[in-house]
């Protein structure tokens, strides 16, 4: 047995091909991964029943894993105020000792930057909150 917090085998394998600036896309379980994939993108899914396993969750196990170097999320429509999560979010990093700045991006943007080759792993979650789906950059170990 692996002893890390990590140890779903995909998720490992995915991430032990990802190099820097690589790109991991924990997604809400309405995210469109099907019509939105790269073409290098493992997909794993996760998403068991409603609200199993939330994005926070999957966040806290990568954490542990690899480093990040930036995070983008998607943007709420105007005169909608932020989601909770992003606070969350926020908050996992920070506990990890990442001082990561949550980049917000346009809906279209953010599929169009999943949609790239730089994309290695999508991970589709059973987060049911809105605007929750979370896209990071892997950072370099040296």
């Amino acid at each position: 047995m692996i002893r890390t917090e990590l140890i779903h085998p995909e998720i490992l394998f995915a991430l032990g091909k990802a190099g820097h600036g690589a790109k991991v896309l924990l997604a809400d379980g309405d995210y469109p991964v099907s019509t939105t994939l790269g073409k290098n993108a493992s997909v794993v899914h996760l998403n068991l029943s409603p609200g199993v396993v939330g994005t926070n969750q999957v966040l806290n196990a990568i954490l542990t894993i690899v480093p990040v170097e930036a995070a983008m999320v998607m943007d709420v429509p105007e005169g909608q105020g932020q989601p909770e999560i992003w606070d969350e979010y926020k908050r996992c990093f920070n506990e990890s000792g990442n001082k990561i700045h949550l980049e917000v991006l346009e809906r279209f943007k953010f599929y169009e930057i999943v949609a790239t080759d730089q994309t290695a792993l999508v991970i589709q979650t059973g987060e049911t909150r809105e605007y929750a789906n979370l896209l990071l950059t892997l950072g370099s170990l040296w």
